[in-house]
């Protein structure tokens, strides 16, 4: 699986989405896209940056993949360790993210918002 996309936006990046709909509506999760192809998550406090991360360490480091539909277009899937899948789509001109959460016999569609942290 070497061969898995990882779009140079995604790469490298950390991205914090702010949930409105969806099994996490209403939390914060910073997604740190790791240059190894590996991504890590946390709850985040919203809003202020210089207070980062409100969770304890990440337990897990997954690998993702992240294409590039269009400009400023990425679909970005990765399954965790728990069995579920997020495969989203984030518009960097809206800062909007849609897509899906899966698995354990469970498929909700997700929406939101993001932004690049660093």
């Amino acid at each position: 699986m070497a061969d898995i996309p990882r779009a140079s936006a995604i790469r490298g990046k950390t991205i914090r989405f702010a949930w409105d709909d969806g099994p996490t509506k209403g939390n914060v999760h910073e997604h740190v896209f790791h240059p190894d192809g590996t991504v890590e998550w946390h709850d985040a406090k919203p809003g202020d940056p210089a207070k980062g991360s409100t969770a304890k360490a990440p337990t897990e480091r997954p690998p993702y993949a992240a294409f590039e539909v269009r400009k400023e277009v990425f679909a970005v899937s990765y399954l965790a360790e728990s069995g579920f899948t997020l495969t989203v789509v984030l518009d960097f001109g809206s800062a909007q993210i849609v897509g899906f959460a899966s698995g354990q016999g469970q498929w909700v569609p997700v929406r939101g918002t993001f932004e690049v942290v660093s």
